[in-house]
């Protein structure tokens, strides 16, 4: 069973960051727009921090010895082009050793309404026995995300799986539910879990189209 941790009734710095990526006004600022995406990855990562092993030993200062506590996970932090690049980077800024993969997913229309995911390129370390962070900022149908981890996952299988999203969607969660491993341990957290996705496959209200918002638009 996945674990939820669902940000959205707890106000924080992550709901005025939401808000202001929510708002047709303040979006339109491009710079702004990646930046607040790249703040939410930094809360993020230092939430999911607290659920990480940790060992303990001892560091030299000028004046003695500390006793500190050292992050002992391999971390893999793993993104969906091109709309995870600023979110992911956010994680990086936290996680500053951990390896990263990249994953090209997108949807490949067959008429206004349906559509396929496809994967055309992955670059990715060995996964095997590590913590894996896959990011992406929306989760509408899960589709995604799913293919991002099968595609990661036949570079092996990570021992515990967290999934980091800004905004998902309620059948986004049901989806992943009913596709991911069971054996896996996975954890998602979401800054803003909105209820349903429209015909368009798009999260209602959402944000709209985060690559676009932080890109440009794409022909």
């Amino acid at each position: 069973m996945i674990e939820l941790i669902d940000f959205t009734h707890t106000p924080s710095l992550i709901s005025e960051y939401i808000a202001q990526l929510r708002s047709v006004e303040i979006q339109n600022d491009r710079m702004r727009f990646r930046r607040n995406i790249e703040r939410l990855g930094e809360i993020m990562a230092y939430e999911i921090s607290r659920r990480l092993a940790f060992e303990t030993t001892t560091t030299t200062t000028p004046l003695g010895q500390a006793e500190v506590h050292r992050l002992s996970d391999n971390i893999v932090l793993g993104t969906i082009l091109r709309a995870g690049l600023p979110f992911h980077h956010g994680f990086l800024n936290y996680f500053d050793e951990a390896e990263n993969a990249f994953v090209s997913a997108y949807r490949k229309y067959k008429d206004s309404l349906h559509f396929d995911i496809h994967i055309e390129y992955i670059a990715s370390p060995s996964i095997s026995g590590k913590t894996l962070i896959l990011t992406d900022p929306m989760l509408a149908t899960g589709g995604s995300m799913e293919m991002a981890f099968r595609a990661i996952a036949t570079k092996g299988m990570p021992k515990r799986l967290h999934i980091a999203a800004i905004i998902a969607s309620k059948p986004a969660l049901a989806y992943l539910e009913e596709t991911l491993p069971k054996d896996i341990e996975t954890t998602v957290w979401v800054a803003a879990l909105d209820n349903e996705i429209n015909e368009h496959s798009y999260i209602v209200p959402g944000l709209g189209d985060a690559g676009d918002l932080s890109y440009g638009q794409k022909l």
